[in-house]
């Protein structure tokens, strides 16, 4: 197959849609010689925050002068961007060359009724783990699809350090109906022989699970928290400077705070770089040479579109324009946040399409006193109808209009938007995969 005809194949596959589980993926991998099993995996999971902190922990790696794979879920602009190595995204070539070597094993392994047909999902899991083994990675950083326990990248040996950023009401029908129920799937990826659990959850019901699960399974756990929160059992201690946007984390015992100016930009940046740089530290205790200046360097040089990306700044006399993948009311939070942040003057126009099983009321709630007027469109995969999303910001009070597709809604929101304004562009990832060219910026 070329790549064309493999991305076809893949996609195909989206008809047997999430099943969650892994004794079919073992199944898979075993038969392609286990490559899972030829690197050391840094595993992150969590509400939010993942995608980012998985980032920010391959490019400590990588600037520690290590070969590192990133297996990042979902993509914005280009499928290969969930597989990537020092930053690099596969070649065509080789996801074509992968995907066609994998196929006839998925046909083999399907054959067992007892285990049935791979899904989409386990074929990219796949799909990167042969890669990594194959171009010999020392490390992975591998982001969790959804969940943790039954999650397809759960088949990989003990990892170095087991990451949870974050548990908030999220996938709700999956992973149960509370904080504590969705944070013992979460913590399902820390396993006897883990390195270390951390995590950056604020105490409460969520924590709790957590700490019990890393002391059942004899774990160390480090913690991390924002310096206002006084926690003295925190590992890690972060600030947020809003005025001029800098971060300083506190690694525990070390003497003195690390200044850094993130490229990865917003509030919510700044515990999401603390978490990775844990989670460095805590490879560091097994033995993994991290040279001086690599945490900082990889921190500030991490980047991963579509997370507060601010595209347009409205310093020349235009709207300001900000892409953020934000799906769930959390995100919603801390993306009113960095707004707030960052266009402290300014309200927005927000552009919003999501997935069918995301809630607009809620979201939309979280982000209401920033914004003047809401632009509802629907993205390309199992769409919320753009209907009920502008009828959830009319409950708000806030005018809506419908304009679909998402290529058109964004298109008019920035042509109409006014000097003063920011367009945000949200809700889904594949809302903001369908950005013009002209608004993408560099990672286009």
């Amino acid at each position: 197959m070329n790549y064309e005809e493999s991305v076809a194949y893949m996609s195909g596959l989206l008809q047997f849609g999430l099943r969650l589980g892994r004794d079919r993926l073992y199944a898979l991998l075993h038969r392609l010689d286990n490559p899972h099993h030829r690197f050391r995996c840094v595993h992150i999971a969590g509400t939010n925050g993942k995608g980012s902190t998985t980032t920010f922990t391959a490019s400590i790696l990588r600037a520690a002068g290590y070969k590192v794979g990133s297996y990042l879920s979902p993509y914005v602009f280009d499928l290969r961007e969930r597989i990537q190595i020092n930053g690099a995204m596969i070649p065509k070539e080789d996801f074509a060359r992968w995907v066609t070597t994998i196929r006839p094993h998925i046909e083999a392994v399907a054959a067992d009724p007892a285990l049935g047909q791979t899904t989409e999902f386990e074929l990219k899991t796949t799909v990167a783990f042969c890669w990594f083994a194959e171009q010999g990675v020392d490390f992975a950083a591998v982001e969790v699809g959804i969940g943790g326990r039954l999650d397809s990248t759960n088949v990989i040996p003990p990892p170095l350090a087991a990451v949870i950023t974050h548990i908030g009401l999220d996938h709700t029908k999956i992973l149960g109906e509370t904080l504590a129920q969705i944070a013992a799937e979460k913590a399902g990826i820390v396993k006897p022989g883990t390195g270390a659990c951390v995590t950056a959850v604020p105490p409460g019901e969520a924590l709790d699970v957590i700490i019990e699960t890393a002391a059942v399974n004899g774990v160390p756990l480090l913690r991390v928290a924002h310096r206002d929160r006084n926690d003295a059992d925190a590992f890690a201690i972060y600030a947020y400077d809003a005025s001029g946007g800098n971060v300083t984390i506190d690694l525990l015992p070390d003497a003195s705070p690390l200044p850094l100016r993130l490229r990865l930009r917003g509030p919510f940046q700044a515990a999401n770089a603390a978490t990775s740089a844990a989670a460095i530290r805590a490879l560091q205790r097994q033995g993994v040479q991290i040279p001086p200046g690599a945490l900082q360097t990889g921190l500030e040089t991490a980047s991963l579109p579509g997370r507060f990306q601010i595209v347009r700044d409205g310093r020349d006399g235009r709207s300001a324009v900000v892409l953020d993948v934000a799906h769930n009311e959390d995100g919603a939070r801390v993306l009113a946040e960095a707004l707030r942040a960052a266009f402290p003057d300014r309200h927005c126009v927000l552009v919003v399409g999501m997935k069918h099983d995301h809630d607009p009321d809620p979201f939309l709630r979280a982000l209401a006193p920033l914004t003047t007027r809401v632009v509802a469109t629907a993205p390309p995969f199992r769409p919320r109808p753009a209907e009920e999303i502008a009828a959830a910001a009319r409950h708000l009070d806030l005018p809506a209009a419908v304009i679909e597709p998402a290529t058109a809604a964004i298109a008019a929101a920035e042509e109409t938007a006014k000097a003063e304004e920011v367009v945000v562009v949200t809700g889904s990832f594949y809302t903001v995969g369908e950005t013009p060219q002209n608004l993408r910026g560099p990672w286009a």
